[in-house]
């Protein structure tokens, strides 16, 4: 059987020149009915194809055409479909995101990799943390915090000294960045299940923003985040290139 193959590419020439070369030799499918989507670009983009295609669940293979490209397989225009054949899948939840802004206006997101709160002016934001209802800490003042999914946490929450989760642990990583009290306070591993909530104190003073997988809202006095298990993400790669061994190999280098 013929794979049915949908190409998408970000605008990046070096993307628009594979995206060429790959559907002249393979055709392009519409998105709706395809087996695949291959996504070509860096990690960006392959977050903007993941949440764009959310509905159709269908598997997206992803060819590094940017920089990064953690969540990217090797480019490559030949043998794609024995490639595609042979891949690994990994199934991905994403957070969801609850901002509720200074004008009482509630803003909904998922993000793939993490949820975080970054101070908008010269001041550190100070926040207070709320786990599953309980108060769990009364000021954390801070340039930001976050919390990463395990195939986030090689992302903003590494550089900001998070841990690496591994992609099958059922744990979020809560991370603080530049804390200033608690001095040197880096966070915590929470459940998966866990309903993180965060209160913004201070907040006409010391305004804060919240960004899930790049969508922002500013001016926020309440996030709240936790893991949506309805959601599912079904990425495909290479064998032994999978995230598990990136994210293995990463804590090597």
């Amino acid at each position: 059987m013929t794979l049915r193959i949908a190409f998408a590419a970000s605008n990046a020439p070096i993307a628009q020149a594979a995206l060429e070369s790959l559907t002249r030799a393979y055709g392009d499918h519409a998105e709706s009915g395809a087996d695949v989507i291959v996504a070509l670009g860096g990690d960006g983009f392959m977050l903007q194809t993941l949440h764009r295609t959310q509905a159709l669940a269908v598997p997206v293979y992803g060819m590094n055409r940017g920089t990064v490209g953690f969540l990217m397989n090797e480019y490559s225009d030949h043998d794609l479909p024995e490639r595609l054949a042979a891949a690994e899948e990994a199934e991905l939840n994403p957070l969801s995101m609850r901002a509720v802004d200074t004008g009482g206006a509630v803003h909904e997101a998922l993000a793939i990799n993490e949820v975080s709160l970054l101070r908008q002016g010269p001041q550190a934001a100070r926040l207070r943390i709320t786990v599953d209802g309980r108060m769990r800490m009364s000021e954390l003042v801070c340039d930001g915090a976050l919390v990463a999914t395990p195939a986030g946490s090689t992302a903003y929450n590494y550089s900001a000294h998070g841990p690496i989760l591994p992609i099958g642990a059922d744990v979020l990583a809560l991370t603080a960045m530049s804390a200033f009290r608690p001095r040197r306070w880096r966070g915590a591993l929470l459940p998966k299940t866990a309903d993180v909530r965060f209160e913004v104190l201070d907040g006409e003073k010391r305004p804060v923003m919240a960004e899930a997988d790049s969508r922002s809202v500013r001016d926020v006095v309440e996030v709240g985040i936790r893991s949506e298990p309805g959601v599912v993400h079904r990425v495909l790669f290479d064998p032994g290139h999978g995230l598990e061994e990136r994210l293995i190999r990463e804590q090597f280098v």
